[in-house]
């Protein structure tokens, strides 16, 4: 256990900062990220030459190194030595929170097991913004940021997130959307849904509607800009009967065999779950399931 007390004895030690960067409207970046951004010795960056118009916008002059996706080990080393011998460093991704669908866990991670002081900043973020303007529930959901670029990854994922009553919220590109929104509909069914391209940029838009609707406008119109898709999440009433209908015509024999030869459980499993489905003891599945 580390108890950590973030502002406690802050000039004398080092500290990571995670300051979220606009994701379209440079209005967005807050006084007190700038501020950090200032403040701090270092900014750890995704892309430095993002970052860097970044800074040179706000008129920020803190050094800038690359801290990404492919030299995250190495670059990340380094900085929790810099923090541990008193730097205080800002993380920053191209745009956004960190983080999320973004470079920045394993070094969070790194740093507090090194008992090193993490400081996040709230800010900009497109899965929120997406979500409260969508028009379906915004509580629970459920974040999951891109699928796998693998089409049957993608549709396995997808499958797990089916019984999933939660809104579900995704990132997609342009040029993996329709494929993406074909095998949503195939998998979870025809579900409300808002996806919305450009957020906070000029050319912000929300397309609201049905799974079917939005792949017929997909279909017709240019695929432009990053996406954010929020999907109605599974009817719990539908589940609560799927999983009452599916077994109900079959034996005792079949419905163990079923758990045995399909999801690959052993014998002893599938007879205790089939009595917890039909609400038996597991002695009467297991004298039907053996004298069948």
């Amino acid at each position: 256990m580390w108890q950590q007390k973030s502002f406690e004895n802050e000039a004398q030690k080092g500290i990571l900062y995670l300051v979220p960067t606009p994701i379209g409207n440079l209005e967005d970046m807050s006084f007190r990220a700038v501020r950090i951004l200032k403040e701090v010795d270092l900014i750890a960056a995704e892309d430095t030459r993002n970052t860097k118009k970044l800074c040179n916008y706000f008129e920020i002059q803190t050094p800038v190194v690359s801290y990404h996706e492919h030299n995250k080990e190495s670059s990340g080393e380094k900085l929790i030595y810099k923090i541990k011998d008193g730097m205080k460093i800002a993380l920053v991704s191209d745009a956004g929170m960190p983080a999320i669908s973004d470079p920045g866990y394993e070094l969070v991670e790194a740093a507090i097991g090194e008992k090193v002081t993490v400081v996040p900043l709230p800010g900009a973020n497109a899965a929120l913004p997406a979500l409260i303007a969508s028009g379906l529930a915004c509580q629970p959901f459920y974040f999951y940021g891109f699928l796998n670029r693998n089409k049957k990854e993608k549709k396995a994922e997808l499958e797990k997130l089916k019984k999933q009553t939660g809104t579900l919220v995704f990132y997609e590109s342009p040029h993996r959307l329709k494929e993406t929104l074909s095998s949503m509909n195939e998998i979870l069914g025809n579900r409300n849904v808002a996806i919305c391209r450009e957020l906070t940029k000029k050319f912000e838009e929300f397309i609201r509607g049905s799974l079917e609707e939005i792949i017929t406008w997909a279909n017709q119109d240019e695929i432009r800009g990053e996406f954010c898709l929020i999907i109605e999440g599974a009817d719990e009433s539908k589940l609560k009967e799927e999983e009452i209908s599916w077994w109900e015509a079959l034996s005792v024999e079949e419905h163990v065999h079923h758990y045995i030869s399909v999801k690959d459980i052993p014998s002893k499993e599938a007879i205790k779950q089939t009595a917890i489905d039909r609400g038996i003891s597991k002695r009467e599945v297991y004298q039907a399931y053996h004298i069948d």
